[in-house]
């Protein structure tokens, strides 16, 4: 990484745009409650209804007919919680408008979203999937383990087109990945790829960062436990895709049932309104922080992406564990993309899942830690971390062009 981004803050960059041609600030405010106006409404209703009155049977028939046909979300009123919610709906609408696709469909978890794709290319015979590591750790899982029947070719960016075969339905990468933040050429991979889907795991990045669907990703995965909702009260994913593959994934969320609670729906609906407010703020946070990190003789090494945004990843000299121990205003805890400060050791907890041979030779190290940064004062997050940390002695010091040099 360079001197420049590391304390350039994502604000300070031009606003990006929405494929709408409206700036994306404004389409996550507007996204998904253009309708309310005319209905008399402000802030968009919550529909926890699970079943619908129809006193017409036989069309209620061809409407079925018509999703077993093709997954196309059924005309008129809603049928049941299964089929879709209207709440649930806005949310999916609002998301697909901020990626730039034709449609997204939500989950109940982030799992349960990219389960569904695995499910929809295994049942088309496609069972084969490359993937580039790291990713989080129990897609990693998910993937090795084959308990969806899938069959995995690990690889390197480079490597994809190789590792191609006739079978092969999915390609699979994470960027920035978790937890090293490691960036992938998008671009570069879905050229690769020819006609397999590239499915790009943006949650980290968020639409507000990068929209991985002007590179050439066919899917897009979120966790949106994590920014899209913002506030550590929701669990949720969402696969913003084509409309030909989001019939496919709605008919598989019929079958097994993943669906999203509307309440949560209605969650992440005003989570995405302040979604680039705050990830700009936290990301300002976490460049500061990388850059001081990086100067802290107590840290070996910083990961901090070049697309800037609110992880960094940091590996110390001494015991994690004391690091996790020692903090007071951040909260040790699993997850990430809340308004509040987070700290976890990925060995232990996100990742643990994960072979520690297949662990380490992606980068996750026994003494690597994983902020997740927040909303909070920047000084008062660096107190926390600096007490942390540990004592320093009177010749800790590191050059500021070595420091620099430090964060990768």
């Amino acid at each position: 990484m360079d001197s420049a981004r590391t304390h350039t803050s994502p604000s300070d960059d031009v606003p990006p745009t929405a494929p709408t041609g409206r700036a994306l600030a404004t389409e996550a405010v507007h996204a998904g409650r253009d309708d309310l106006a005319a209905l008399g409404l402000h802030a968009p209703p919550i529909d926890l209804s699970t079943t619908y009155p129809s006193y017409d049977s036989r069309g209620e028939a061809a409407r079925i007919d018509a999703f077993a046909a093709t997954g196309a979300e059924p005309e008129g009123p809603p049928v049941y919680g299964r089929l879709g919610n209207p709440t649930v709906a806005r949310f999916e609408t609002a998301l697909a408008r901020l990626e730039g696709t034709e449609a997204a469909v939500a989950f109940a978890s982030g799992m349960a979203a990219l389960s569904a794709v695995l499910l929809v290319r295994g049942s088309m015979g496609l069972r084969h999937v490359v993937a580039v590591r790291p990713l989080y750790g129990c897609s990693d899982h998910l993937l090795t383990a084959g308990l969806l029947g899938s069959e995995v070719t690990w690889t390197d960016p480079a490597g994809v087109a190789d590792a191609l075969r006739p079978d092969t339905g999915l390609v699979l990468v994470e960027s920035p990945a978790n937890p090293t933040l490691a960036e992938v050429d998008l671009r570069a991979v879905a050229h690769a790829c020819g006609s397999v889907p590239l499915l790009v795991d943006n949650t980290f990045a968020t639409p507000v960062l990068q929209r991985p669907a002007e590179h050439g990703a066919r899917l897009v995965l979120h966790s949106a436990t994590k920014y899209l909702g913002g506030h550590g009260d929701v669990l949720a994913g969402v696969v913003a895709c084509d409309e030909e593959f989001a019939g496919r994934l709605r008919q598989v969320r019929f079958a097994t049932g993943g669906v999203l609670h509307p309440l949560a729906g209605y969650l992440l609906l005003r989570g995405l309104s302040t979604l680039p407010v705050r990830v700009r703020a936290a990301s300002a946070n976490a460049a500061e922080l990388a850059g001081r990190l990086a100067a802290d003789p107590r840290v070996a090494r910083v990961h901090y992406p070049r697309i800037g945004g609110a992880m960094v990843s940091f590996e110390v000299h001494g015991d994690p564990h004391e690091v996790i121990g020692g903090v007071r205003l951040i909260t040790p805890a699993v997850s990430l993309g809340s308004v509040d400060t987070l700290i976890q050791h990925p060995a232990s907890i996100s990742h643990r899942i994960v072979d520690a041979a297949d662990r380490r030779g992606a980068g996750v190290g026994d003494r690597l830690l994983r902020l997740s940064v927040g909303l909070e004062d920047v000084d008062d997050l660096w107190a926390d971390l600096d007490r942390a940390l540990g004592e320093r002695t009177a010749s800790d010091a590191i050059p500021q062009r070595e420091a620099l040099s430090r964060v990768e």
